[in-house]
């Protein structure tokens, strides 16, 4: 610590430590105290230089000077703790902000992939004549709650819920379908003489452990389909998906189906999972064991190693369905097959959400290692009478575009235009230069100068 540093930073940004006024660190320096320890050792930690101090004692080991004049000391346990902060705003005279965990920046780079996917969706969604619908980030938690399940690991434990100043707990939507539910009950969008398909694009969000195409904030390209019980409306959303992931040029694709019956089929089948599930209490999570008393079903949702193998031959919900239900699901699948549109049938495919009725389906990746979705969705025949509006059908399904665009090949991406740069000096120069950028952009020319330029080099 030979020599003084400049710093200038506010008070308030280092803590309580220093005794003297924010506007005073104005020019402030740095210097030891006279009962400073030894210092054994000056190594590098995050890029920053940290000093490590050869012990720890009381008394003066730090001595401010600021702008005015006046000094302030550190004990030297308050160094330990704050002189990696001193030295880094010594380095670059403010402390940074950056940004929340789990919450990634788009930079220009990036989002011509972005776009090749967004431009994707709206294409494909009009062509299957869906229509945009843009719904509000925040919604009351009770649309949630009451949509998605009290006891969905979402609303137990991802949603970033806050109250509003009149008292209101609001919700960041972690996924848009409830949305785009109230918002169909609340425009009478019902009383329409043809189907509602709506499609939209946006972020969502939860707070979960930040991973490869997995984000707090999130994007999604989702579609919704109301007013049909028909199971073409399935094939329709499902077809609607695999045409876009493949036509995107994703590989190593593999659409799952199952079917999770009618609400009527579903107690009775509970009833046996549970049984067997009693049986094997002691060889699953935690978790499990307490999804047995909510919601027994979400059990063979869980990606536990142990979990799945203690639940390898649990009773199939396929094998309870009632008549109605399996003549839904053989239409569904006769109706990907004469698409060409192969498919796996997967038992355990139950999906997260409490409102999926009769098909529910996922597209997975062999690309992206454990978590494998790429896009997913069902049918959900009583979500809008539950929430209030007529007895409704409705089928729909969402794709995590952060996924996609890790999927995205290269050769998908399309080169930009050709740029014309101006490069102009000079008085005059500058002034023709500026002239023929309008010129060059009026006709469609992608154009660009730089301003700071001041010679060819």
């Amino acid at each position: 610590m030979g020599g003084q540093q400049v710093l200038s930073p506010p008070a308030s940004e280092i803590g309580p430590h220093y005794t003297a006024c924010p506007a005073a660190w104005q020019g402030a320096r740095v210097a030891p105290g006279p009962a400073a320890p030894r210092p054994s050792v000056l190594r590098k930690r995050r890029g920053q230089k940290q000093l490590r101090c050869a012990a720890v004692e009381p008394g003066p080991s730090l001595v401010v000077t600021l702008g005015n004049g006046q000094r302030a000391a550190l004990t030297c346990p308050v160094l330990v703790v704050i002189l990696p902060l001193v030295l880094s705003i010594a380095r670059v005279g403010i402390f940074v902000i950056r940004g929340i965990k789990g919450v990634k920046d788009i930079l220009p780079d990036e989002i011509p992939r972005w776009h090749v996917i967004e431009d994707a969706a709206r294409r494909l969604s009009s062509l299957y004549g869906f229509r945009e619908i843009r719904i509000p980030i925040f919604e009351v938690t009770e649309l949630f709650a009451r949509s998605i399940g009290g006891s969905t690991d979402i609303v137990e434990k991802e949603m970033y819920t806050f109250v509003d100043r009149d008292g209101t707990s609001l919700t960041l939507r972690p996924e848009a379908t409830a949305g785009a539910v109230r918002a169909y009950i609340e425009h009478n969008l019902a009383a329409s003489p043809v189907s509602q398909k709506l499609y939209y694009l946006g972020p969502m969000f939860r707070h979960e452990r930040p991973q490869a195409g997995r984000l707090r904030q999130f994007h999604q390209y989702g579609v919704e389909s109301f007013s049909s019980v028909d199971p073409r409306a399935d094939v329709e959303v499902m077809s609607l998906l695999w045409r876009f992931l493949t036509d995107l040029g994703l590989r190593e694709l593999t659409l799952e189906l199952n079917s999770l019956g009618e609400a009527t089929d579903r107690p009775a089948y509970k009833a046996v999972l549970l049984d067997f599930l009693k049986h094997r209490e002691e060889q699953l999570c935690s978790n499990c064991r307490r999804r047995m008393g909510t919601n027994p079903l979400r059990v063979l949702d869980c990606k536990n190693p142990t979990c799945l193998a203690a639940t390898a031959d649990a009773p199939r919900l396929t094998d309870h369905l009632s008549a109605t239900a399996r003549r839904h699901f053989d239409e569904v699948l006769s109706g990907l097959a004469m698409l060409g549109i192969s498919h796996v049938l997967n038992p355990r495919l139950v999906r997260g959400l409490d409102y999926y009725t009769l098909t529910t389906f996922e597209v997975t990746s062999r690309q992206l290692g454990a978590q494998n979705a790429v896009g997913a969705g069902g049918r959900y025949d009583g979500l809008v009478e539950a929430l209030g509006g007529p007895r409704t059908p409705g089928v729909g399904f969402a794709i995590g575009l952060e996924r996609v665009s890790l999927l995205l090949p290269t050769t998908a991406i399309p080169e930009p235009p050709h740029l014309v740069f101006i490069a102009a000096f000079g008085q005059q120069g500058k002034a023709v230069g500026l002239r023929v950028l309008h010129e060059l952009r009026a006709l469609g020319v992608r154009a660009d100068t730089d301003y700071r330029a001041s010679t060819l080099k």
